[in-house]
């Protein structure tokens, strides 16, 4: 058989024993790419810093379009914010913004807006005010706030912690 990989052996010459055949390699790649196969999906994948502040840039505009919303069809809407299913929730188009489970997900919001309860949402009105509130996503210490302000309505991201 031919042998890949050759060794001298006892200094006279080659035996048939020394070296790997092509058959064996490709079996012990075989075996590693199945292990790999198998592994591979139980490899966290943690959230990098660009991707968190993408949640952040991506959670502000989600807020800014309800505030848009809420101008341009003259009437109050609400962005629900829920803090333990790690989502906001778009008043205006429903659509759904869900954080991973390793960042951190805190919420300060009013708890009347409006003479109404508002525990859960980012209430904007008409004349395009809100009644505010702070929206905290970070991992490992580091993060990003979204503000809304209460007087103007407005949506800032704010980076916090080491970067």
């Amino acid at each position: 058989m031919n042998r890949l990989f050759p060794v001298e052996s006892d200094g006279e010459g080659l035996s048939e024993q020394d070296g790997f055949t092509l058959l064996e390699i490709v079996c012990v790649l075989a075996v590693v790419a199945l292990l790999a196969a198998i592994l591979l999906p139980y490899v966290p994948h943690a959230t990098t810093r660009p991707q968190l502040g993408a949640y952040a840039i991506e959670a502000a505009a989600l807020l800014k379009l309800d505030r848009t919303a809420a101008i341009r069809d003259r009437r109050p809407v609400a962005t629900q914010v829920d803090a333990h299913a790690r989502s906001l929730r778009s008043g205006a188009t429903g659509r759904l913004l869900r954080v991973p489970d390793d960042v951190v997900f805190e919420a300060l919001l009013p708890g009347r807006c409006n003479e109404h309860p508002a525990f859960s949402s980012i209430n904007f009105f008409p004349s395009g005010m809100s009644c505010g509130g702070t929206i905290a996503l970070t991992r490992s210490g580091v993060g990003y706030e979204i503000r809304v302000n209460w007087l103007t309505g407005g949506v800032d991201v704010v980076p916090h912690g080491t970067f």
